[in-house]
């Protein structure tokens, strides 16, 4: 399979795609400009600034987007042109958040890393519907990849430079991540994990950072399929559309010294399966609303 680009290169550092069933729209970042983008229905593609960062974003269930900035969580109600901050959770400008999603419950996880990639300054953050944020892993070095089984009784990790994908045991009531393991030990050849998306039949579909490729790996953790890019920087991917079945990826140019015409487009690859409804967020309760 080969991804085909959809757009110009309009990000820097395109992140995070995720299709929002409430609009039928596509939202994903250019994370370090702090820019929320939209791929419209006449695929125009319009852009909202956040901050410094906008690291990853989700749908709310009360409508609008749920986010994560440099520092903490952010709602973006809908229709606005300014994010909704919650309080940070950190001072350290030196780190700032990555890639997140959400659990089945509806609970907001994100995490963090540093600007300079120092190894195991980051934290696994979840933001909880009462307002309440907790830290679930630590210490991690470039927090990505985030999914959950398709009975949500698993889920599945990805910290960049271990080369892995981990799966954990997940604790629904409490929103724990326990018995940690390796899935999938990914060749220093094929590129390095980021993000990840799961298909309807449970198997990961994980960018590959550096190697041109979307590798698609059974719950068991056996190559199955490869989407190929014609980029190197390959950061994350989503399925969407009406009917789930087309994965959109995104791409990067953040530090190519020979940049790439078409990195940073968005691209699209046709694969034949289909990818489960993401977990929107709960959304806050009235009381604990930014003002």
């Amino acid at each position: 399979m080969r991804a085909e680009a959809v757009s110009d290169p309009v990000t820097h550092h395109g992140e995070g795609p995720v299709w929002n069933p409430a609009t039928g729209r596509l939202h994903f970042v250019d994370m370090l400009a702090g820019d929320v983008l939209t791929l419209g229905a006449d695929a125009g593609i319009t852009r909202t600034r956040v901050g410094s960062v906008a690291a990853v974003v989700r749908p709310n269930r009360s409508g609008g987007l749920v986010l994560a900035v440099d520092r903490g969580f952010a709602l973006l109600p809908e229709g606005a042109d300014e994010p909704r901050r919650l309080p940070e959770l950190w001072s350290d400008p030196g780190v700032r958040m990555n890639e997140g999603g959400c659990d089945p419950q509806g609970r907001f996880y994100a995490g963090s890393m540093a600007f300079d990639a120092t190894p195991e300054r980051g934290t696994l953050w979840r933001l909880d519907p009462d307002g309440g944020t907790h830290r679930v892993l630590t210490p991690v070095t470039i927090s990505n990849g985030l999914v959950w089984s398709p009975d949500g009784h698993l889920v599945y990790y990805v910290d960049t430079p271990t080369g892995r994908v981990d799966v954990f045991d997940f604790d629904a009531a409490r929103g724990e991540f326990l018995n940690r393991r390796p899935l999938v030990e990914i060749p220093e050849e094929h590129g390095a994990p980021d993000g990840m998306a799961i298909d309807a039949h449970g198997r990961l579909w994980v960018a590959m950072w550096g190697g041109s490729a979307v590798r698609c790996y059974s719950p068991e953790g056996e190559l199955e399929a490869v989407v190929e890019v014609p980029v190197r920087q390959v950061t994350a991917c989503a399925f969407g559309g009406p009917d789930l079945d087309q994965l959109y990826v995104t791409t990067s140019r953040d530090g190519l010294a020979d940049p790439e015409p078409t990195a940073g487009a968005l691209y699209l690859a046709e694969t034949g399966v289909r990818g489960l409804p993401v977990h929107p967020f709960a959304g806050l309760d009235e009381g604990v609303l930014p003002g």
